[in-house]
C-alpha cells in the first residue's frame, strides 16, 4: 500500500509558518492583503474563491473583492488592475481566469505588476521561475507539487523526475522548480512516444495533463512517487485525477490522493505568497 501524500498535512505545516509571519507583520503595522478580481460568477471560480477566503480568514490575511459583471469591458478591467498596482495597502492580486471572450487575456495579465502577481500569471513572473531571478511568484499549483514533496522528505537531488504536461500553469513551471532542486527532469506530453516507458523510468512522476484518468498502472513503476495534479468529476460524480488511482496506488511507494492532495495545498501557497509580498514592503 502506497504512502498517501496528503496535501492537508503539508498545508497545515505551511499555514503554521505563514500565521507566524502574519502576526509579526501585523505587529509591525502591515496587514497582508489580497485583492480578488473576478468577472461573472462561474461555479468553479466561486468554489476556489470560497477556499481562498476561508484560508485567508484563518491566517489573518485581509481580502478585498473587485467583482465585475461578465460583460464588463477590457478598459474597465484594466482600470481595476491599475488601481491595485497603485494601492500600497494591497500586496497581492488573484485574477480569475479564463476571462470572458471580449477580454484580451495577455493585455490584462501584463498590466498586473509582477510584485503583486501572487499566482504566477504574468510573463515576468514566469521568467522569474525559469531564470531564478526572484521576480514575481511561481504559479501556486506548480509550487504546491514541490512543497508536498519537500514536506514528506521525498529526495529530489539527482533523482529522475518525469513531468507529464507542458502548460505554463503547472507542467513547465513545476519542471523548472524541480530542476532547482537538482533533479533531472524530463517533460512529456500527450504526443510523447513510448510515454508509459518514460514514466516508469522516473523516480518521481508528476502528472498534469488535464485529462481524466490519462495515466494508468502501465505508467507506474514499483517504488515510484506519483504526484497527481488533475482534478475532474467521474461518471459517478466523484472527484478523480489524471492518474487512475486504483491502478497506480498498489504499485507506487507514495502517491497524492484526489481529492486531498495537490489541490489542498494551493490556497496555502497563495496565502504564503501574499504574506511574502507584504513583508517586502517593510
Amino acid at each position: 500500500m502506497a504512502l498517501l501524500l496528503k496535501g492537508g498535512e503539508a498545508a497545515a505545516a505551511m499555514n503554521e509558518k505563514t500565521a507566524a509571519r502574519v502576526a509579526a507583520l501585523t505587529a509591525a503595522g502591515v496587514v497582508p492583503t489580497l485583492a480578488v478580481v473576478r468577472m461573472g460568477a462561474r461555479e468553479d471560480d466561486l468554489s476556489y474563491e470560497r477556499g481562498v477566503m476561508n484560508r485567508c480568514a484563518k491566517l489573518g490575511i485581509q481580502v478585498k473583492h473587485c467583482l465585475m459583471e461578465a460583460d464588463a469591458s477590457q478598459d474597465q478591467l484594466l482600470e481595476v488592475i491599475r488601481d491595485i498596482n497603485r494601492d500600497n495597502s494591497i500586496h497581492g492580486c488573484l485574477l480569475f481566469r479564463p476571462l470572458p471572450a471580449q477580454i484580451n487575456d495577455k493585455a490584462v495579465r501584463e498590466a498586473l505588476a509582477p510584485e503583486k502577481d501572487v499566482d504566477g500569471i504574468t510573463d515576468a513572473s514566469l521568467a522569474g521561475v525559469f531564470t531564478g531571478s526572484g521576480v514575481g511568484y511561481a504559479p501556486c499549483t506548480a509550487q504546491a507539487c514541490v512543497e508536498i514533496l519537500d514536506h514528506y522528505g521525498i529526495p529530489l537531488e539527482g533523482k529522475r523526475v518525469t513531468v507529464v504536461g507542458r502548460s505554463l500553469v503547472v507542467g513547465k513551471p513545476a519542471a523548472m522548480l524541480l530542476d532547482r532542486k537538482n533533479a533531472t527532469v524530463t517533460i512529456c506530453n500527450s504526443r510523447t512516444r513510448n510515454l508509459p516507458e518514460l514514466c516508469r523510468q522516473a523516480d518521481v512522476l508528476v502528472v498534469a495533463m488535464g485529462k481524466r484518468g490519462a495515466i494508468g498502472g502501465d505508467c507506474v513503476a514499483p517504488g515510484q512517487v506519483v504526484v497527481d495534479v488533475g482534478i475532474h468529476t467521474d461518471e459517478n460524480g466523484k472527484l478523480c485525477g489524471d492518474v487512475r488511482f486504483a491502478e497506480a496506488e498498489p504499485v507506487a511507494a507514495a502517491i497524492t490522493p484526489v481529492p486531498g492532495g495537490v489541490g489542498a495545498m494551493t490556497t496555502s501557497v497563495l496565502a504564503a505568497h501574499v504574506v511574502e509580498a507584504a513583508g517586502k514592503g517593510i
